[in-house]
């Protein structure tokens, strides 16, 4: 295996620094901590690279909420400068890494994420026959127990430092890790921070190895912590769960959820990354379709009181119909938008301030799609179409 050194002087310099300021400045360029960040941008970077360079650089404390859409999740942000930090970092290692993972690894990489992910699966399931001959057989569906909360720090470095042997990079990692103060030490990764997501990908690269050639199991994908096996027979998917329980809590001191891992047969579907995915068709996860319509009415109450425009709305909408689409989800979004057309008629006329980042979206899921969607509509124009 190739291992790597003198990484560290590529993340401590100028060049790179301005990249990761670039990468992490991306669609928050009118944020006030990225303008003050920017107000003297050379200094800042220069400092940056100083504190690097001298092994002084300590990142700021991170500022925690807590978000419930639609379960409850702890999220913790970093400083904007520590974000950079993470950029420059993940600049240098993540192609190194990258380079290894598995293909059906689909989670915070270039030209992979949740449809691709959900395409495959689709792949897998035509691919699955039953003993009978009909295309039907079994999937194990599961996830890990608390995932981002139990990381183990030194398996995490253990892990890393197969192939990056650079001192310097290492320390740095340390550092970063450590800055997320947890009950029990040395676990534990903040849900939100860049680096977070990347390292999550790598621990659970070891997974996907053990799966892959120990199980060799052929119809395999993974996104994150949740992670699905096809096969014919549902005997051989409980062995299987048994032995990745197994190494999952021996090798990587983690574990499957015990009651959002399990074995179903295909015919019924599985729900998959906010979908339910059929051999034939998908549809939005029930719970997903459900809370549309909530969110509706939580716009209308903000809506009525002057606090969001209805260009926010259609904007959300807009948003909310790019991720549906990819589903069988055309009387759905029939009865959503007919419902949005009452709520907010465009004749009303009223003086709104102008949208915020804090008002609620009804994107029932993140979705690529959804940012090629234009927003723009004039004021007497219907809501939305179907497309």
């Amino acid at each position: 295996m190739r291992t790597y050194r003198g990484l560290y002087t590529g993340v401590c310099s100028y060049r790179d620094l301005e990249l990761a300021w670039r990468k992490a400045r991306k669609g928050k360029t009118l944020r006030g901590y990225v303008i003050e960040f920017e107000s003297d941008l050379e200094s800042n970077l220069n400092a940056l690279k100083q504190e690097l360079e001298t092994f002084t650089y300590s990142p700021a404390p991170l500022t925690t909420f807590i978000v419930r859409d639609p379960k409850t999740r702890r999220i913790s942000s970093s400083h904007f400068r520590d974000r950079v930090v993470h950029h420059a970092l993940c600049n240098i290692i993540g192609p190194i890494l990258e380079k290894g993972f598995i293909h059906d690894s689909f989670a915070n990489q270039r030209n992979k994420g949740t449809h691709r992910a959900i395409m495959r699966a689709e792949r897998f399931i035509r691919k699955v026959p039953s003993p009978e001959g009909e295309r039907c057989g079994y999937a194990l569906k599961a996830d890990i127990r608390h995932y981002f909360y139990t990381v183990d720090h030194s398996v995490l470095l253990k892990i890393i430092q197969h192939k990056i042997k650079d001192s310097g990079v290492i320390w740095l990692i340390k550092r970063i890790l450590e800055n997320h103060k947890t009950a029990v030490q040395g676990r534990g990764m903040p849900i939100g921070n860049l680096t977070s997501q990347f390292f999550a990908n790598v621990y659970l690269h070891e997974l996907d190895l053990f799966v892959k050639h120990k199980l060799q199991a052929r119809y395999y994908i993974r996104y994150v912590d949740d992670f699905a096996i096809f096969h014919t027979e549902r005997s051989q998917l409980e062995l299987w769960k048994a032995e990745i329980d197994e190494f999952l809590t021996m090798e990587l001191k983690i574990g499957l959820h015990p009651e959002k891992s399990g074995i179903a047969a295909l015919r019924g579907g599985i729900a998959l990354l906010g979908f339910r995915v059929f051999r034939t068709h998908r549809l939005l996860k029930r719970s997903n379709a459900k809370r549309i319509w909530k969110r509706l009415d939580a716009f209308k109450l903000r809506y009525d009181s002057g606090k969001v425009s209805r260009e926010r709305v259609m904007a959300s909408l807009y948003g909310w119909v790019a991720y549906s689409k990819f589903a069988d989800t055309y009387k759905l979004r029939a009865r959503v938008l007919s419902k949005a057309e009452e709520l907010f008629e465009s004749s009303k006329e009223n003086n709104y301030p102008s949208s915020s980042s804090s008002e609620p979206s009804l994107e029932s899921e993140p979705s690529s799609t959804a940012s090629g969607t234009s927003s723009k509509s004039s004021p007497s124009s219907p809501i939305l179409t179907l497309g």
